[in-house]
């Protein structure tokens, strides 16, 4: 899994190879088979993970039992509920793999002191959660003034990958729309 982190990695931040040799070792592998929960709503989330191969799902459940999918993870994608790893409170979301999946945990504290000693990591991490950050807001863009064949379309050309991995009432629900709705949308965009 470390092969797949460092093909990731060397391309966006030039490390020293002892750097890259301490960053390998504040890795943890960890192996979760389809079904399998890498986080629970009230568990504390205390690590960056990111994701070597599989599929992860990112979801909270309402009062009434309904999943509502915030976001998905795939290879090379990072994983984990921010708002706890940043405010250290319980964290409301669950996470797990919709497909076997390896991904790497990074304990927050070593992490944020290897970026803090790393002036390249740093700045790695501050334009990833940049990047990340404007991802979120064009999501919320989207979901507040987009029709459903619009939010259906660019999810498709945004993410053509999560559109053939992931099931479509999940789509559905991460999109904002009913999976009825969802369905008549895919029949009229095939035709």
């Amino acid at each position: 899994m470390v092969n797949v982190f460092e093909e990731y990695l060397r391309p966006q931040v030039q490390l020293t190879a002892e750097e890259w040799t301490r960053l390998q070792a504040l890795s943890s592998a960890q192996h979760l088979r389809k079904r399998q929960f890498l986080l629970h709503a009230g568990q504390v989330w205390q690590s960056y993970a990111f994701v070597c191969r599989g599929c992860l799902r990112q979801y909270t459940i309402d009062a009434k039992g309904v999943e509502h999918m915030l976001k998905f993870s795939i290879e090379n994608w990072w994983a984990g509920d921010r708002e706890s790893l940043v405010t250290g409170q319980p964290s409301r979301q669950y996470i797990d793999a919709l497909e076997d999946t390896d991904v790497l945990l990074f304990p927050k504290v070593d992490f944020d002191q290897f970026a803090r000693e790393v002036p390249a990591f740093h700045a790695f991490i501050d334009g990833l959660l940049g990047r990340t950050y404007l991802a979120s807001q064009r999501r919320v863009q989207t979901a507040i003034s987009a029709d459903a064949e619009t939010k259906y379309r660019e999810f498709v050309q945004t993410y053509p990958q999560l559109a053939l991995r992931v099931p479509l009432r999940m789509i559905a629900s991460y999109l904002g729309l009913s999976a009825e709705t969802l369905s008549r949308i895919r029949g009229l965009n095939t035709k």
